[in-house]
């Protein structure tokens, strides 16, 4: 069956008509009116992208790419709104408006009383629309207008309860670093357009091999591949986007939003973009080996240290917040040894686990009265058990252990990341594979570490709850960064009653709607991995069969005819299925005799023993190793350097421009010229007395110098 336009507008403009609905006429409709128009839009659009996605594996269609509005033609330069819709960009649709449809249904039980109940709704489902606007272009403007647009909103939605100081500055904070990052992104536009007249990706895919060897010289004496500069720009805006070192700091802080809208940031839109982008624009990053090392040093180093500063977290979000930044920075690693195929397929399967962990933790601090550290917890295991078993479930998937959807698509991606290191003899492919490689063990203590102190050992929140409650109705006492909400009497962030002001309340399961979508998200993070690896990344059935595609010289896998512009050789994937790939269970069992695995259960059993069996040690080992725990808790000096270096050196720029500004532009050339014109008008008035021997005597005076001067030059 043809995809035909029709199908991909109703893909794209449900959500958005949703959004009207809820944004516009959200008083109209009402509370529930609103949350089922754009439950139902996500719900239209996610149906079509699975049979779309269907159509392209299973049904014999063929790729879409055509425009379907022109925004102008004018002297050999067009800007359109058009569809290329092929494998990569079906599984992005279906990973985005999954993971949006479930985020809507939890939202209605999380935001239950908020007071911008119709508001919020109004905004995930514009965030919905602006991130498939960007996966589903054929052409570099209309990724840069979802680009932007994705920018826009997760600000709306980050300082959605805008009365918080604190939401306001994370806000700015994420806006300001996204426009670092998009300036950069701005400039590959634009070197692509200068070097190819045309924005359409297909015209610039077909004639990128043009590039190679091209030369520019940006300063006299020094030449620089064309490639390269491009690429590193389209980079430096994946950067931003998907908060690569040094652009990562707006990301934890994305946490003052609700949480339903961290879990939608963190797992299937905003920080998704950065990398599917670089994916799409492979056959250009393919032309610059120097781009991909870059790529490489920069997830490497965001993959190991940002996730060393989750170690040191102790609000439940942030951990997994950090955790997010680790996992992009693998998928970075991915990309940079040109596994792009590992790179997008950890993306699909990270999208679950990790929306699973974010939304589970919600439904903690739904239980928790809106608790979010995890020192006063403990215990909640037999008090909300689907919440914890769905987190288990995460977490095992997170730290990549065998069988989970995590292993699969972690594990490709180091042993990815050992190919490359054997074949490459530079030091930023040995130094990729170690940090990917340690980050595994940081991965699993710092998951398990809050596994542990949340759901096992002492019931701490008896404690906190009645500390709580003795402060409950004084101002001071309300430090916790979501419990100050956005509310007018700053209770918590979905507004239910049971906030424990009242009372020593013990922690609760929570509602049907905030559970069921955790359910829904435990089983592809179980099992998406082991049914979709094969076909996925190395063109054979889900068991395995049909191994005798994986032959040097040809790639293969479920993105064959996406990525078919690679020269096999570099295709790490296929080497990699080439030496390990015999089917699911083969491969979960090897991976049991790596490297990784053993790591994986050390940093369990260290967990364990210091917050299971030893819970008095980690705090002596906090002070003894307090200069190292300084710094990462400072998160090695990034914020400081952004506000106190970049924002700040801007506000001096700004004092220094607007003394300039007052004091020159307008004390002297302004102001100044004024005041002369001024000072001249008022002599010259003082010759005007209005009396007519005054002005013949002038006339006489000024006849008599006239004739001097004619007389003196007349020779």
């Amino acid at each position: 069956m043809i995809i035909s336009k029709t199908h991909l507008l109703l893909i794209v403009l449900a959500p958005l008509l949703g959004s009207i609905i809820a944004g516009l006429f959200g008083r109209q409709v009402g509370r529930r009116g609103a949350q089922w128009a754009t439950i139902l839009g996500v719900a239209v659009s996610c149906a079509l992208s699975c049979w779309v996605l269907y159509q392209l594996v299973a049904g014999g269609a063929a790729p879409f790419n055509e425009n379907v509005y022109t925004f102008f033609d004018v002297g050999g330069y067009s800007a359109h709104v058009g569809f290329m819709i092929d494998r990569l960009t079906a599984m992005m649709m279906v990973v985005v408006t999954f993971v949006s449809l479930l985020v809507h249904v939890y939202t209605i039980g999380y935001m239950a009383e908020d007071p911008g109940y119709q508001r919020f709704f109004s905004y995930i489902s514009l965030f919905t629309f602006s991130m498939l606007m960007l996966v589903m272009s054929n052409n570099f403007l209309q990724l840069f207008f979802g680009w932007e647009a994705v920018g826009l909103v997760s600000y709306l939605l980050i300082g959605f309860w805008f009365k918080r100081p604190s939401a306001v500055f994370a806000n700015m904070k994420a806006f300001i670093v996204n426009r670092v990052g998009d300036f950069g992104f701005l400039l590959g536009i634009a070197g692509v357009l200068l070097w190819f007249g045309t924005l359409d990706y297909a015209t610039v895919f077909a004639n990128a091999p043009l590039l190679q060897g091209a030369e520019v010289q940006i300063f006299e004496g020094h030449s620089w591949q064309v490639a390269t500069i491009i690429c590193v720009c389209l980079f430096i805006g994946a950067m931003g986007k998907s908060a690569q070192v040094p652009l990562h700091v707006w990301l934890p802080d994305s946490m003052e939003g609700p949480t339903p809208i961290s879990a939608l940031i963190h797992a299937a839109t905003m920080v998704t973009a950065g990398i599917f982008m670089v994916a799409r624009m492979s056959p250009l990053f393919e032309l610059t080996q120097a781009t991909l090392d870059f790529v490489l040093f920069i997830g490497a180093t965001t993959a190991f240290f940002t996730g060393l500063i989750g170690i040191v977290q102790n609000d439940i979000k942030r951990v997994v917040a950090y955790s997010t930044l680790s996992q992009l920075g693998y998928m970075t690693v991915a990309l940079g040894v040109s596994a792009y195929s590992a790179a997008v397929f950890h993306l699909m399967t990270h999208a679950f686990f990790k929306a699973l962990l974010f939304l589970a933790a919600g439904s903690v601090i739904i239980g928790m009265h809106h608790e979010q550290d995890m020192r006063k917890m403990g215990g909640l295991r037999k008090y909300m058990p689907i919440t914890y078993w769905t987190s288990v479930i995460g977490t095992l998937a997170l730290v990549g252990t065998p069988f989970f959807s995590g292993f699969y698509s972690k594990d490709t991606i180091i042993e990815a990341a050992a190919h490359h290191a054997h074949e490459s003899s530079s030091w930023v492919a040995t130094y990729g594979y170690w940090a990917v490689l340690g980050g595994v063990i940081v991965t699993s203590f710092y998951s398990f570490r809050l596994l542990f102190l949340a759901f096992h050992g002492e019931e701490r929140f008896r404690n906190a709850v009645a500390h709580h409650d003795e402060h409950a109705h004084g101002a001071a006492a309300h430090t916790d960064a979501e419990a100050q909400g956005g509310h007018d009497d700053a209770h918590a962030d979905h507004g239910h009653d049971d906030h424990g002001h009242h009372g020593a309340h013990e922690p609760h399961e929570s509602p049907w709607v905030v559970t069921v979508p955790l359910i829904l998200l435990a089983i592809p993070s179980i099992l998406i991995g082991f049914f979709t690896i094969g076909p996925m990344l190395f063109g054979t059935d889900w068991r395995g069969h049909h191994a005798d595609a994986l032959v040097p010289g040809q790639a293969v896998g479920f993105f064959t005819g996406v990525i078919d512009f690679l020269d096999p050789a570099r295709d790490t994937v296929a080497a990699v299925g080439r030496e390990y790939w015999h089917g699911p269970v083969a491969y979960a069992l090897h991976g049991m005799l790596m490297p990784a695995f053993w790591l994986t259960l050390a940093g369990f059993l260290l967990a364990a023993v210091l917050y299971l069996w030893k819970p008095d040690v980690p705090g002596r080992l906090r002070k003894s190793l307090h200069p190292v725990v300084r710094v990462l808790e400072e998160k090695y000096g990034f914020d400081h350097l952004w506000i106190k270096g970049f924002a700040g050196g801007g506000l001096v720029l700004g004092r220094i421009s607007r003394w300039i500004d007052t004091n020159i532009v307008d004390g002297v050339f302004v102001n100044g010229s004024a005041r002369v014109i001024g000072l001249a008008a008022a002599l010259l008035r003082r010759t005007q007395s209005g009396y007519l021997y005054h002005y013949a005597f002038a006339m006489i005076i000024g006849l008599i110098a006239l004739l001097a001067v004619l007389m003196r030059y007349w020779q």
